[in-house]
């Protein structure tokens, strides 16, 4: 049954098909699911039917979690074949087919280049560039660490396997995958491994409902409150230190403006000084001067 955000978050919901009853657990539960933190082998058809969960949106927005049965999934691994690929200015698609009776988009990332370390994503080691409207050059890059990939081996024809998080497009709603890291499966033995680690899953995991005990959601429960209190607590050391430090700044701008007024007064003080011992000098040798004059005109 569908709840609002703030009893998701607390609370257990079941769907109302009697057919699919099985437990939709708040996300302080995920930590414990074996699909939400894993790279979980999809077919592109499963892909598809991958939905978000009513009454969830809230707690899972931006974080774009899907569910298989009662199953959180945000990370997919894919393999088929590359029927199209279409380069735009800020992203390259590749249209896979892996044979289910579907296909889907696969959105490899750009940016613009800049100097970067050598990060190796894949079996290449060069990036792929193209020039952007500004005249700026682009390179690929992965979906969260945005660093760069070379992407010349995904062409039209080659078997590939695929890793990325999933996404979906606001004007189509359509499910695409954002490109992580990708292999080339240059052996059909390579695709079968594939195809027979995607089906163990498929039957061995996700056919399966999750289920937990109700010790061990409040055990998580009391988990992600514990992670709660500790993070708001280091935020306040955070503001405090922060705190502690402009009042340590601040005093030492006092302190310095202090001592700086203090001997911009000396500085005053000594320059007056100068200036008086300068005249009664010049006053003394004019006054020196004029002597021998004097005493030339007496003469």
């Amino acid at each position: 049954m569908a709840k609002d955000a703030s009893s998701a978050r607390t609370t257990i919901t079941t769907t109302r098909d009697p057919a699919e009853a099985h437990p939709f657990y708040p996300a302080f539960c995920f930590p414990a699911s074996p699909t939400h933190f894993a790279w979980v082998k999809l077919s592109i058809a499963d892909i598809h039917r991958l939905r978000p969960k009513d009454g969830f949106e809230d707690d899972f927005a931006g974080q774009n979690v899907y569910f298989y049965n009662n199953h959180p999934i945000q990370f997919v691994c894919l393999a088929g074949v590359v029927v199209t690929r279409d380069e735009y200015e800020r992203r390259t698609v590749l249209n896979i087919d892996d044979s289910s009776g579907a296909t889907i988009e696969v959105v490899i990332l750009k940016a613009t280049a800049t100097s970067q370390p050598n990060t190796t994503t894949t079996t290449t080691t060069t990036t792929t560039t193209s020039s952007g409207s500004d005249g700026g050059t682009t390179i690929n890059v992965t979906s969260t660490a945005r660093s760069p990939i070379d992407t010349a081996a995904l062409r039209v024809g080659a078997v590939v396997k695929i890793k990325g998080t999933l996404s979906k497009f606001r004007a189509t709603m359509m499910m695409h995958v954002v490109l992580e890291r990708f292999w080339v499966l240059r052996e059909t033995n390579a695709e079968v491994k594939f195809w027979n680690e995607r089906a163990r899953f498929l039957v061995g995991v996700l056919s399966v409902p999750w289920s937990l005990t109700p010790e061990i959601v409040e055990a998580l429960r009391r988990r992600a409150r514990d992670e709660e209190t500790d993070v708001a607590r280091d935020r306040r050391r955070v503001v405090e230190k922060q705190r502690r430090l402009e009042e340590r700044e601040g005093k030492d701008y006092r302190r310095i403006m202090k001592r700086w007024d203090k001997e911009e007064k000396l500085r005053e003080k000594e320059a007056e000084w100068i200036t008086e011992s300068n005249k009664r000098l010049e006053a003394r040798l004019a006054k020196k001067k004029a002597a021998p004059n004097v005493n030339s005109l007496l003469d």
